[in-house]
Formats: structure tokens, C-alpha cells, sequence
């Protein structure tokens, strides 16, 4: 059972002792995602809506180095700061996942990284 380290410059370089991704046994593991804008450095401080879309974005473009899309995720872990931001960011959510829907969770936590408001990881097939 081979594991594969995935990187790349289409999201966020990790901050830590972490990878953006792991593929393995036919899965890709992403890393918890923060609104974080890979070309500019900077976090997108504006809605929750928009906070939510660039973390999809991220996640996507590292599922798309591993091989595999959005489509096939399995599981998504929301993290929210805040449970009255969970509508805004449900409607955007929805519009990346129309079908082939994957199972998720959403969690209010006290705070997260960076002082951010928002931030998801993804399990998807390889």
C-alpha cells in the first residue's frame, strides 16, 4: 500500500507539519482547507460565501493533482466558527455538489487557524 504526497501551487502551501494531500488505498485525503487565496498569499476576509468557494476551489485543484474530482469525494468535514453561518455557506456548498452528493459533517468549534471562520477537508476516491 503505497502513499503519495500531493502538492501543488493551485492551493495554499501547508503551514505546518502537514501535507495539502495524501493519496492512498485508492482515496485522497485533503488537508483541512482555510480561505486562503494561493496566488496572492492572502486569506479572503469578505462573506462566509466567499470564504466557502475558495476553500472548494483549493480542494478541488489538489483533488485534480491526485487524479481524481470533486465528484468523487466521499466525505467532507465542515468546521464552522459560528452555526447562524452555516445557510450561506450550505448554498454555496450546494452549488459545487449537484449530484453524486458526498456524506458530510458540520461542526461548530470555539476557534481555528489563522483566526478564519470556515474550514473543510475532503475524503474522495482516487
Amino acid at each position: 500500500m503505497a502513499k503519495e504526497v500531493i502538492s501543488t501551487a493551485g492551493a495554499p502551501a501547508a503551514v505546518g507539519p502537514y501535507c495539502q494531500g495524501v493519496k492512498a488505498n485508492g482515496f485522497v485525503f485533503v488537508s483541512g482547507q482555510l480561505p486562503k487565496n494561493p496566488a496572492t498569499g492572502e486569506m479572503v476576509q469578505s462573506s462566509i460565501g466567499d470564504m466557502t468557494a475558495a476553500i472548494l476551489d483549493n480542494i478541488k485543484a489538489i483533488l485534480e493533482e491526485a487524479g481524481s474530482s470533486m465528484d468523487k469525494c466521499v466525505k467532507l468535514t465542515v468546521f464552522l466558527t459560528d452555526m447562524a453561518n452555516f445557510a450561506e455557506m450550505n448554498a454555496v456548498y450546494g452549488t459545487y455538489f449537484t449530484e453524486s452528493l458526498p456524506a458530510r459533517s458540520t461542526i461548530q468549534v470555539a476557534a481555528l487557524p489563522m483566526g478564519v471562520q470556515v474550514e473543510i477537508e475532503a475524503i474522495a476516491l482516487a
